[in-house]
């Protein structure tokens, strides 16, 4: 018999929202932040200077640092801005395992995006 494999798909990592009318928002992914494409359950961070969204880095000082919300479905900003949804508030429970980290944060990192995403009612289970 043949293995089966589900490869990530939008709104994936979503265990549960209470309204999704409330919950999410279309957003604007920044030009070159999609380098490789942005995945559904990327955790993203605001641009400060632009109220762009893109790929949270805990390294960066333009926003991006700051945990705000998960991207609902792949987006492509490599040529230029995509709008994209994102689950931007709560009260929201995502799946931990199913999110997707820039790079490669540390432990610490991790679980200050984790703090920073409850604060806005986005909980990580």
């Amino acid at each position: 018999m043949p293995v089966l494999s589900e490869t990530t798909h939008s709104g994936g990592f979503l265990v549960w929202e209470a309204f999704r009318d409330y919950t999410r928002e279309v957003v604007t992914i920044a030009t070159g932040t999609g380098n490789p494409v942005l995945q559904s359950g990327t955790v993203l961070g605001r641009i400060t200077a632009t109220g762009k969204y893109a790929a949270h880095d805990p390294a960066a000082t333009d926003g991006t640092e700051t945990a705000v919300g998960v991207l609902w479905g792949k987006a492509d900003a490599t040529a230029a801005d995509v709008e994209a949804v994102a689950l931007l508030r709560g009260p929201a429970i995502v799946s931990g395992h199913d999110l997707v980290f820039a790079g490669t944060p540390t432990q610490p990192e991790i679980d200050a995006a984790h703090a920073a995403m409850a604060a806005a009612g986005i909980l990580v289970r």
